[in-house]
């Protein structure tokens, strides 16, 4: 029992440190996020068990580990895997930095962007995934047309979010670079690429989705190698258990390059609180 001595001020009580409740409650309600992926695990293998979903239309979960684990240990998985990430990898980097340096050129010169806007807007209407048949009778069957249309698809979301990110940049902020002396490198380093760096990592979390979702669409179109080309192959021999599991690769791959762009922006953004 704590005692105040008379004519002493009395101690403000102190409140328990700890995390705000909001946090807490997300933290409580974690768990339950996997409550319904579990239950259709569950009712999708009992129909597939008891008869009501036929294993040639789609095949159960336990079919499909079983299915992943013969084609990791015969490396058919594994080395579909490996060029199909060569693939993105390389389409990824060509669209990002073309989108990039057009993004920024458009953006802040007045002749970039009455050059380059309107024929970028113009064929970002096109659908990209279509343009496949014209890719193989320009480029061939080989790696060309697979990787150029993921760099399609990467450069215009890429682009627009940059030219957004530039063209949003406070005018008074270019001003006092201009007046404090800076040239036109520091005043790009300094005040137009961190303005529009909000905008550039929206971009990159859109565009690498649609790259995943262009490389699918060009390995399973013409392919003799990578995830597309195993999923269409088992498709060949109805496979449905691997070709889940192609599937599954994918949509783990598109969540695993997101998760990573979404902790390259909160470290990036640190500075936005």
């Amino acid at each position: 029992m704590s005692t105040t001595l008379p004519g002493a001020p009395a101690r403000a009580s102190t409140p328990a440190v700890g995390k705000p409740p909001v946090a807490r409650r997300r933290e409580s309600d974690a768990w339950k996020r996997w409550i319904s992926p579990i239950a259709i695990l569950v009712i999708w293998q009992l129909a597939s068990t008891t008869g009501l979903l036929a294993e040639d239309e789609l095949a159960s979960p336990l079919r499909v580990v079983q299915a992943a684990w013969d084609v990791t240990v015969s490396g058919e998985l594994p080395e579909g895997l490996l060029v199909s990430l060569v693939r993105v990898i390389v389409g990824f980097v060509l669209g990002a930095v073309l989108g990039v340096a057009l993004g920024i050129w458009s953006g802040l010169s007045r002749w970039g962007g009455l050059l380059i806007d309107p024929p970028v807007q113009m064929l970002r209407t096109l659908p990209h995934l279509a343009l496949v048949p014209l890719f193989i009778l320009w480029f061939g069957v080989q790696e060309t047309p697979k990787i150029l249309l993921v760099a399609l698809g990467v450069l215009f979301p890429i682009y627009l979010n940059v030219h957004a990110g530039v063209r949003g940049v406070d005018p008074k902020l270019l001003e006092m670079a201009q007046v404090s002396g800076f040239d036109r490198r520091e005043v790009l380093r300094h005040v137009v690429i961190p303005g529009a760096l909000p905008s550039a990592l929206t971009g990159l979390r859109l565009s690498l989705g649609i790259a995943w979702l262009s490389l699918v669409v060009a390995e399973t179109v013409s392919a003799d190698s990578g995830l597309g080309y195993l999923i269409m192959d088992a498709r060949e021999f109805l496979r449905t258990d691997v070709i889940v599991v192609g599937l599954v690769v994918y949509a783990l791959l598109g969540l695993g390059t997101d998760a990573l762009v979404r902790r390259v922006e909160k470290r990036a953004l640190r500075w936005r609180g």
